[in-house]
């Protein structure tokens, strides 16, 4: 009858932590393979973006230098106009990058610190629990646990 018990509260617990470390797991997996990852992608178009006003600044810039003609000046024009648009879209990427880095940094220690107490919490709980029918079923077989505070007891002449 005790042993069906232990085994029953121990499945609970287990359950119990089983659950608590599938949360864990989930929300590690959203911090690493979303936030992370969306991060990640904002940088990767804020580069893009960089390269692109680049190449924008240096065409104008080239443009700006060639004489005033009518051709040459609706050229600087559309080149003006490619280049502000492309500096703007880098400057909004820029400042995402900025706002993304801040939070993801914000985040992750809110997330782990959360998440590591939870999973603390849960596993102390599991073996406490399954501590006490632990102690139950060792006094139903007379067995007595060591005390850390019991004396030594002397090795015995075959283990010398």
């Amino acid at each position: 009858m005790q042993n069906s018990e232990t085994q029953k509260c121990l499945s609970k617990n287990g359950e119990s932590l089983l659950n608590a470390l599938n949360f864990f797991v989930s929300s590690v997996n959203t911090l690493c393979n979303k936030t992370i990852e969306d991060t990640l992608i904002t940088i990767k178009q804020y580069e893009c973006a960089r390269i692109e006003y680049d190449a924008y600044r240096s065409d104008l810039e080239t443009l700006a230098q060639m004489p005033r003609t009518d051709s040459n000046t609706v050229r600087v024009d559309d080149a003006q106009q490619n280049y502000q648009q492309h500096k703007e879209e880098f400057e909004k990427l820029r400042s995402d990058v900025i706002v993304k880095l801040k939070f993801l940094d914000e985040n992750r220690v809110k997330v782990m610190h959360k998440q590591l107490l939870m999973f603390h919490n849960a596993t102390l709980a599991y073996f406490a629990n399954n501590h006490q029918a632990l102690e139950t079923t060792l006094k139903q077989f007379n067995i007595k646990p060591k005390s850390p505070t019991a004396p030594i007891v002397a090795a015995s002449w075959l283990e010398k």
